[in-house]
């Protein structure tokens, strides 16, 4: 395998983010999608919205980059059956793969239950269709002992209550990208949670995500086990430079 064979590229910014059109995020769209055909990316990933038109993209080019969407993005604070009214839309309109946010504040706030429910349930849908599921736990918001906790907690539900047979379909996943952080700390993937969350998520997977933006960076994830990174730097790690994007 090499770099961009684990590289989610990926394009999550609404209109109102980033000051431009409708049409004009469409196009963006359009061309981060083809980026990552002509490269070869493992993966292009989109907000849900978008994800019909990509499809008819990829299949137009009969391409084997894979479609991931966001799920509850990003703050991850809706109701289980919203996440999964969504899910099922983005499944519909052809996603191969699911990336929900957790809901992280009820975890902070000591609602496990709720939470098991959720990663129970959701989990289970997007695995009885056949699709790759990723957490993102958004480890910006998390002490050190609940990103270990909730890392934890997302393994052994999916290993006692749907199967080891299925870990390697579960992800658990660093952040948004778009967590708002005090003095403007890094609010995304870095070694230490990282190593955190691979020390405790297994044999589940590990995503990295947010402000991977150079080549180096991107090794050195591969290099501690990541199996995907999500970024909008896809075009500029592959080339060995370093990219200014913001997440």
């Amino acid at each position: 395998m090499t770099v961009k064979d684990y590289l989610d590229s990926t394009y999550l910014k609404t209109p109102e983010q980033a000051g431009i059109s409708n049409s004009e995020t469409l196009n963006k769209v359009h061309e981060v999608t083809q980026e990552a055909i002509d490269n070869g990316f493992y993966a292009v990933m989109i907000r849900p919205d978008y994800v019909r038109s990509v499809r008819e993209l990829l299949d137009a080019h009969a391409s084997n980059v894979r479609l991931g969407t966001v799920i509850d993005f990003p703050e991850g604070t809706a109701e289980v059956d919203e996440k999964l009214r969504e899910a099922q839309k983005a499944i519909a309109d052809g996603a191969d793969e699911l990336d929900f946010v957790i809901n992280y504040t009820a975890y902070k706030k000591g609602d496990v239950e709720k939470v098991s429910e959720e990663i129970e349930s959701c989990t289970r849908v997007a695995l009885r269709e056949g699709k790759i599921i990723k957490w993102i736990i958004e480890t910006a918001a998390l002490t050190d002992q609940e990103i270990v906790r909730i890392t934890q907690l997302i393994r052994n539900i999916v290993i006692e209550k749907i199967g080891e047979d299925q870990a390697d379909r579960v992800f658990v996943k660093s952040s948004t990208g778009f967590f708002e952080t005090p003095n403007g700390e890094p609010n995304g993937a870095n070694e230490h949670v990282i190593k955190l969350m691979l020390d405790n998520a297994g044999p589940l997977l590990v995503k990295a995500s947010g402000g991977v933006r150079s080549y180096e960076e991107t090794k050195k994830m591969i290099d501690l086990g990541v199996k995907r990174i999500g970024t909008s730097s896809a075009l500029a790690i592959v080339k060995g430079l370093t990219s200014k994007e913001d997440y």
